[in-house]
């Protein structure tokens, strides 16, 4: 889960070229073991960027990397926060989107905002 976050916040970074925070990491389910001797490989991306915070996406696989296999172990959605140079939250820069792909990830990352929204609404 280390991993993960430190995937999520250089990518988080990248975009923002500002400090960035943890806010929140969905649900992780593990689809997938990672064997002793495998290696880890994560690729993270931005989904959406909102007024101050912008949602990653973290895919991690395992690799056997003597036979040549790579196997998803889990996916992770990370919301992360930017902030100026006191600590305050500050606007982050909109996400430019082209592909299909781009589109649905922004998309879903929206409808997935607004549950969190509600269930922090709801505890």
């Amino acid at each position: 889960m280390h991993m993960i976050d430190i995937a999520g916040a250089i990518s988080a970074y990248r975009h923002c070229r500002r400090q960035v925070v943890t806010a929140s990491v969905d649900h992780l389910d593990f689809l997938n073991p990672v064997q002793v001797g495998d290696l880890i490989v994560l690729e993270a991306q931005v989904n959406r960027a909102f007024r101050t915070s912008v949602e990653v996406g973290v895919e991690v696989f395992s690799e056997d990397s003597a036979a040549g296999v790579r196997k998803h172990t889990t996916t992770a959605f990370l919301t992360f926060v930017a902030l100026n140079e006191i600590g305050k939250p500050i606007p982050v820069p909109p996400l430019i989107v082209k592909t299909s792909d781009e589109r649905r990830r922004y998309r879903e990352a929206g409808e997935r905002r607004n549950l969190r929204l509600k269930a922090r609404k709801k505890s």
